[in-house]
């Protein structure tokens, strides 16, 4: 039954993104090309710690500008109130640090049955799980595998993205609606 989920979605939750770029320092020289080619009305979390506050929130500014072209959901790793004054849709974060209730998107990250009770709990509108797959985040880290993500996203009624060494091909083998991924979305530099 992947992508099937237990409970009724708001709408706001059924109208979530199936597809999510995720920002990083080793993506960072190919978002623009990647937001331009991701299909309209995708999704776009910036999260760039790498950054100084001052450098984040233009770098932000201009992604978010090009993300918004394209008609996509463009999500802040961060406090609400920078959601709010960089004019992000949402925001994205552990359980703890986001809580839901303020008209913006919240988007939470889980990695086991626990975090995923977490997210739902706080009333999260989606849940990053991760990792699937091996992924060049974590390199050797355990991963969930078909089977232990199909088993956990099967315990909410939130959606759930599937994150972690994900490309299109991933999304198929899975065969999971919404997913998300760092590399797999960023097309190569042409030669």
């Amino acid at each position: 039954m992947a992508g099937r989920y237990t409970g009724a979605m708001s709408a706001r939750q059924s109208s979530l993104p199936l597809i999510w770029l995720l920002s990083d320092a080793r993506n960072d020289a190919g978002l623009e090309r990647a937001l331009t080619a991701l299909p309209p009305g995708s999704g776009f979390v910036f999260r760039h710690y790498h950054l100084p506050p001052a450098e984040r929130a233009e770098r932000f500014g201009a992604l978010a500008r090009i993300a918004k072209q394209g008609g996509h959901t463009v999500v802040l790793a961060g406090a609400v109130h920078l959601a709010r004054e960089w004019g992000a849709d949402g925001v994205y974060g552990k359980p703890a640090e986001i809580a839901a209730g303020d008209g913006l998107i919240h988007l939470a990250t889980a990695h086991d049955a626990e975090e995923m009770t977490a997210a739902a709990g706080m009333g999260a509108d989606g849940v990053f799980l991760s990792p699937v797959f091996p992924t060049a985040s974590h390199p050797g880290a355990p991963t969930l595998g078909i089977h232990g993500f199909n088993v956990l996203a099967q315990t909410t009624s939130i959606p759930v993205i599937a994150l972690g060494g994900m490309t299109a091909e991933r999304a198929a083998e899975l065969n999971w609606p919404r997913w998300g991924a760092i590399d797999g979305l960023v097309p190569p530099q042409s030669a």
